[in-house]
């Protein structure tokens, strides 16, 4: 009945009101509406003043004691599907919609669905349901793997695998991993009697989001009058308004032209996305009227008469209408002849170059044909030119030719679609194509203007169609004569958070260089220099697995110095010796000294690791320890620490070793017989070189040691304790060794009597001659195969009197939730231990800093002292954080012989 208690799937809950809880620990802990949080075994309390629940608040790992009345519980299956989405509110919003949840979980593989490609653009891109559940072993959060069809094919970030594990297989760049609020259904696919909208959360208010009908879609054209002029614009949103009677529809204008005083947002809450208020207005449905094709010329405006352009004092040209009937009248709008004159001259090249080329090509009898469709450019994907392609003007349009690299000079940022402006007074339009024009040495590009000019042409020069728009509309301009559209304000850049840490706002975050060698801190020194927050070594851009690994190695431990002095020839390899200093003077003499290393100093390194190893996850991914150390001691060109050999090959040399456990856990002597399956790193060890028949070549001056994490029920076991000492005699190679019964010399081992219940199981059993004959001459094992052990030369009689081949602890990396940390000791003392978390706190938002923090841990080294029963007795619900996440969650242990890293 225990055992069964033990596995059944605890609770979860939706935080629903912001609660504060008082820990004498932590301090005052803020828990926000819409963090899920999982009760903790046991975890019930009740007292006079409420019910209270342990739980452990997912979003950020959290221990806490919380009332049960701010909780709501959440179904065991929704409870994997709400975890990944990263909105709370958009939570909140999911779990009342059962139906839509339900849809989804049991939606089958293959199905088709929608992306929500831009909230603000209610844009929703085609996909294929691929693959639904869990991105890493253990993890419960379930995500939708989908392959994107139609335009967003290729837009995507991979190919169906996620770190290396292959989920569902699509071509490069169709492949996302999405939660299921960024996951749709198409119309046809949802029941009648469905009222569950288009998106599962919608960006409308709560009215909104009924199912009252659009009459004008997002993007369709519209018109309105305003202050006795029309105004024209597209629609960004339609719908009710919170606190509005609901059958009263609002439509949300971007303007073509300034005159607006809305900036998309009402009461607080954004319904659209609107550059600025200027161009913004938000109507009744009864004030807007959709805009047809036939009006999107200025000559069908026959409300309101627009306000002609200020003119000079000459005679305005006016232009010709449709028909090229001078004399029939026209409402265009009219043209300053400045503008006529400056278009005409945009095109001419210099005097002594090719002959002058005219604006507005002359009548031709025979035209030429039309350009063929080149072949799109490999390195910026286009649509295909089918009758199907588009512009906003509802002509089709031919691609642009491929363009000469000239194109990547100041005008880069334009084309096709840019909205642009040309001359002084300025004429604005959107490209429509760039490309070579005969007799013209630079890129041209051919341009949609608003509104009509004489001198423009339909989309031809001098009878070649380069693209499709109403006559009188069409300019060909030099591309350098080309400038952003003014009236809109110019779109911030993306910040590259990779380039971001050495910019002026790290400024007050920076470290100093150190070139003189400074030796590890130990003691009190140590606490004293490394506590606090600040402190440590800053996080940047998923760096938690480099932080915590360099903490580790080097901040109370010279076992690694040797990595700092290895001799670089720079010759060879300059990368190496630039790593190697970068490693010394910027990061590991910095942090001994002063206590701090800055995100700009280790994203140096990670460049360099980028460079060297071509991966560009480096600096912007997720990555192991194990991943770290490998191509660092590689980068640094030095000799492998360990130097291992199997029975029957030679030595094998590595950095790392990974602990393999027997196959069945369960029923293993590894695991305690406690309610918690517990096992010791030296119980792992003995276990993983006994099973595979392995040996150490050398003792290693150090060891790190990556634990096993998981296996057919997540993890393999639920703690591990770190040995505070590593026996490592009986795992060298040709080395003596005692009798397990009578300390002579050992001559035999047997894998067989390792797990043999009778005579200790879980142990190393090694014998004499003797020994081993009276051992296996019993009925139980006379089928065992003990194999002879490899010694040195020459000949030993009686016992060993050897001194044992022993390693110290000196630091544990840990994981949760993809985040590292580390565990380090600083001292002799049992309790001397830090804990150092590079992502602690954070200072600002998305462009904020992180916090480093480094704080004594004196309370683990009572733990480490525990042997494995007593662990196995624990209650887990009473482990509080640093513990647990050392003993459930550690992740490598390092180990090292001070005395063998002198000769290293």
């Amino acid at each position: 009945m225990s055992d069964n208690r033990r596995r059944r799937s605890p609770k979860m809950y939706m935080v629903a009101s912001d609660y504060k809880v008082q820990d004498h620990l932590e301090g005052t802990i803020r828990l926000q509406r819409g963090q899920l949080c999982l009760q903790q075994e046991g975890g019930a309390h009740r007292s006079g003043r409420g019910d209270y629940l342990w739980v452990k608040v997912i979003d950020n790992g959290c221990v806490v004691k919380v009332d049960r009345q701010v909780l709501n519980e959440v179904p065991a299956e929704f409870a994997g599907l709400l975890e990944p989405v990263p909105d709370l509110d958009i939570r909140v919003k999911l779990l009342s919609r059962t139906q839509f949840l339900q849809r989804m979980a049991a939606l089958a593989l293959g199905s088709e669905v929608r992306v929500i490609w831009s909230r603000s653009q209610s844009e929703l891109a085609e996909a294929e349901l691929r693959y639904r559940g869990p991105l890493t072993r253990g993890s419960s959060a379930i995500h939708f793997g989908v392959q994107l069809k139609g335009w967003a094919a290729g837009r995507g970030k991979c190919n169906g695998s996620y770190k290396g594990h292959q989920l569902f297989s699509c071509p490069d760049g169709c492949g996302l991993f999405l939660p299921v609020s960024e996951i749709t259904l198409p119309r046809s696919s949802r029941s009648s009697s469905s009222s569950e909208p288009q998106s599962p959360v919608s960006i409308l208010s709560r009215a909104a989001e009924s199912s009252v009908p659009q009459p004008l879609a997002v993007g369709q054209r519209v018109c309105f009058i305003q202050d006795e002029c029309v105004q024209r614009g597209s629609v960004q949103f339609c719908g009710a308004l919170s606190n509005r009677t609901p059958s009263t529809l609002y439509v949300g204008v971007l303007l073509d032209h300034p005159g607006g005083s809305w900036d998309g947002y009402y009461k607080n809450t954004k319904l659209c996305s609107i550059p600025s208020p200027d161009y913004g207005a938000l109507l009744p449905l009864s004030k807007v009227t959709a805009e047809s094709r036939s009006e999107r010329s200025p000559l069908a405006v026959t409300s309101p008469k627009l306000p002609p352009l200020p003119l000079p004092n000459k005679p305005a040209l006016q232009p010709p209408s449709p028909i090229k009937d001078p004399s029939q009248p026209s409402s265009r709008p009219l043209i300053q002849p400045a503008m006529l004159l400056t278009a005409r001259k945009a095109l001419q090249p210099p005097s002594s170059s090719a002959p002058r080329a005219a604006v507005k090509p002359p009548a031709l009898t025979t035209p030429k044909p039309a350009l063929q469709p080149p072949l799109v450019p490999p390195n910026k994907p286009q649509a295909p030119p089918t009758d199907q392609s588009r512009s906003s003007n509802g002509f089709h349009n031919l691609p642009s030719p491929p363009i000469a690299e000239q194109r990547a000079e100041p005008g880069a940022w334009l084309e096709v679609g840019s909205m642009v402006e040309v001359n002084d007074p300025p004429l604005f339009g959107v490209i429509r194509w760039i490309g070579q024009i005969h007799n013209i040495p630079e890129p041209v590009a051919g341009i949609e203007l608003d509104q009509e000019l004489s001198a423009a042409t339909d989309g031809s020069y001098l009878g070649e169609r380069h693209f499709h728009c109403p006559a009188n509309k069409g300019l060909f301009v030099r591309l350098r004569n080309v400038r952003r559209d003014s009236r809109f304000p110019e779109p911030e850049l993306p910040i590259n958070q990779v380039d971001r840490c050495n910019s002026i706002a790290f400024a007050n975050w920076s470290s100093k260089r150190v070139e003189e060698h400074t030796p590890p801190l130990s003691g009190p020194d140590a606490r004293v220099t490394y506590e606090g927050f600040k402190k440590g070594i800053q996080g940047h851009l998923n760096s938690c697995y480099l932080d915590a690994s360099l903490f580790s190695m080097f901040s109370c431990c010279s076992s690694f110095d040797w990595l700092l002095f290895w001799p670089v020839a720079a010759q060879n390899n300059p990368i190496s010796q630039s790593a190697q200093d970068l490693l010394r003077c910027e990061i590991v003499n910095p942090l001994r000294r002063y206590g701090y290393v800055c995100a700009s100093k280790t994203m140096a390194l990670r460049k360099l690791l980028k460079e060297e190893t071509a991966d560009s996850g480096f600096t912007n991914e997720e990555k192991d320890p194990e991943e770290l150390l490998n191509q660092l001691f590689l980068l640094l060109q030095v000799e492998p620490l360990l130097k291992i050999r199997s029975v029957s090959q030679k030595a094998q040399e590595c950095f790392i070793y990974q602990l393999f456990p027997p196959s069945s856990p369960l029923l293993s002597p590894l695991v305690s017989p406690g309610p918690l399956r517990v096992s010791s790193v030296q119980a792992l060890l003995e276990s993983s070189f006994m099973h595979s028949g392995l040996k150490l070549t050398e003792a290693p001056s150090c060891l790190p040691l990556l634990m096993p994490r998981f296996g057919k029920e997540f993890k393999m076991f639920d703690a591990i304790l770190p040995s505070l000492s590593l026996d490592i005699t009986d795992l060298l190679d040709e080395t003596l060794r005692q009798c397990s019964i009578c300390q002579s010399v050992a001559q035999w081992e047997c894998l067989q009597c390792y797990e043999d219940v009778d005579i200790t199981p879980g142990q190393l059993k090694q014998y004499c001659n003797t020994c081993n004959t009276q051992v296996h001459t019993h009925k139980k094992r006379q089928m065992h195969r003990p194999v002879e052990v490899r010694g040195p030369r020459g000949c030993w009689e009686g016992p060993v009197h050897g001194a044992r081949q022993l390693m110290d602890l000196f630091a544990v990396t840990c994981i949760e939730t993809s985040h590292y940390v580390s565990f380090v000791k600083h001292g002799p003392g049992a309790t001397d231990w830090l804990f150092f978390d590079s992502m602690a706190d954070r200072e600002g938002e998305e462009n904020g800093f992180n916090v480093p923090q480094v704080r004594s841990c004196p309370e683990v080294g009572g733990y480490l002292s525990l042997s494995v029963d007593e662990v196995s007795r624990l209650d887990a619900s009473s482990l509080r954080d640093p513990v647990r996440r050392l003993l459930c969650d550690s992740y490598m242990c390092l180990y090292h012989c001070p005395q063998l890293s002198l000769y290293k």
